[in-house]
């Protein structure tokens, strides 16, 4: 349309260092944080699922591979307890392999609408396969033939694929698909927690939580 400019990517640029926003809902003061890290993150879930936020249950994975090199995606958590944090997936995916080859990961949670960020780190390990079982079983009948059909992180040469597959295994399970061999739980579990609040001015809050011998041991650290 005549009369009106392309904005140019130097002004994009400008236009994004300019963004700013005031954290100011709330504070993490260490008189009002929990002794211990689950229960803190245990607190600050249910208020993220109270506040209806979108997803509250998405987290950030991130691992490395044995090239060095580091990679995120995101996946659900879909349990806790004193063990650690649990999530299901393909063990040939691409963090599966990473994983088997390299079993430390941090995961993240961001709840934007809080201006909250929970970040663990820890070992990854298998859960037991009557864990697996038992959430397999619970899941959709097109969620558990789509892990069937998936075969994730591999090249593939189009959607078709998908389809075919999910077709394919369909007729020969019908409605009761056993786990595959190669989908199940991993769980985290933490050795280091830090939980951020976002505060006015850039002087955020941040608390973190180590592993010292069995106990866990609180600091605050500099935003």
């Amino acid at each position: 349309m005549s009369g009106m400019s392309t904005p140019t990517s130097s002004s994009l640029s400008s236009t994004i260092a300019d963004l700013r926003k005031s954290y100011e809902r709330a504070e993490l003061s260490e008189d009002a944080s929990q002794r211990q890290p689950l229960r803190q993150f245990e607190q600050w879930l249910n208020e993220a699922m109270a506040a209806q936020v979108p997803e509250p249950n998405a987290m950030t994975l991130a691992t490395v591979g044995g090239d060095m090199r580091p990679s995120t995606r995101i996946v659900l958590i879909k349990g806790y307890d004193e063990r650690g944090i649990v999530w299901f997936t393909n063990y040939d995916s691409r963090k599966g392999r990473q994983i088997a080859g390299n079993p430390f990961a941090s995961l993240q949670f961001h709840w934007v609408e809080l201006e909250r960020v929970v970040r663990i780190e820890g070992r990854v390990e298998k859960v037991d396969e009557a864990e697996s079982d038992a959430y397999y079983s619970s899941r959709p009948l097109d969620s558990r033939i789509g892990a069937w059909a998936s075969p994730q992180s591999q090249v593939i040469s189009g959607r078709s694929v998908l389809v075919a597959n999910a077709a394919k295994y369909s007729a020969k399970f019908m409605l009761n698909p056993p786990r595959p061999p190669h989908w199940g739980g991993f769980r985290l579990v933490p050795d280091r927690w830090e939980f951020w609040q976002g505060r006015k001015s850039r002087l955020h809050d941040r608390l973190c939580y180590r592993l010292d011998g069995e106990e866990w041991l609180r600091e605050r650290l500099a935003p």
